[in-house]
């Protein structure tokens, strides 16, 4: 698979990607801009090309079979939302738990245009004491960029000001919403 998913993203897409994708075993990866439902399968085969485990939440009510066989196969983990648990502290738990997870996740929260990011991921890292690495998805130059890994600070509003500056510039595959 790893193998195919070279051919189909460098070879046929003409896509390139830069920056060092050798990840640490825990981080959040913020994947932006999210402005199309074919992010997740780009992800998917970039996640493939670089072969790295990359993992991504989705209600448990997905996780039935059989759709729930290629879910957990491509790097899906199921978090009960229902739970009286809040969503932060169950994907904390699953990061103490795991030797590996790297928690692929759009800080827009949706595939349409918000200068506002949601704050789930920041609270993830850290309560969970990983860092971020932020990923672009420039469908205008057809790239990938993994930045630095950025622990933060506690200063939300500094820290998402220079987060955002990764992706500056960057076209999404709807560019109106990047």
């Amino acid at each position: 698979m790893h193998r195919l998913a070279q051919i189909i993203l460098y070879k046929i897409l003409n896509w390139k990607i830069y920056g060092n994708y050798n990840l640490p075993d825990k981080c959040v990866l913020i994947v932006a801009p999210h402005t199309h439902w074919i992010d997740f399968f780009i992800a998917i085969l970039i996640r493939k090309a670089i072969n790295q485990e990359i993992n991504f939440i989705g209600k448990k009510e997905l996780f039935k079979f059989p759709l729930g066989v290629l879910l957990k196969y491509l790097g899906g983990e199921p978090v009960n939302r229902n739970s009286k648990t809040k969503t932060v502290d169950l994907i904390s738990e699953i990061f103490k738990n795991k030797k590996q997870f790297r928690l692929g996740i759009s800080p827009e929260g949706t595939r349409k245009k918000t200068l506002v990011w949601k704050t789930g991921f920041y609270y993830i890292a850290q309560k969970s004491n990983v860092p971020i690495i932020s990923v672009t998805l420039n469908f205008k130059d057809k790239n990938t960029k993994f930045s630095k890994p950025f622990y933060v600070s506690g200063d939300f509003k500094k820290d998402v000001k220079e987060l955002k500056t990764f992706f500056n510039g960057v076209k999404g595959k709807v560019p109106n919403y990047s």
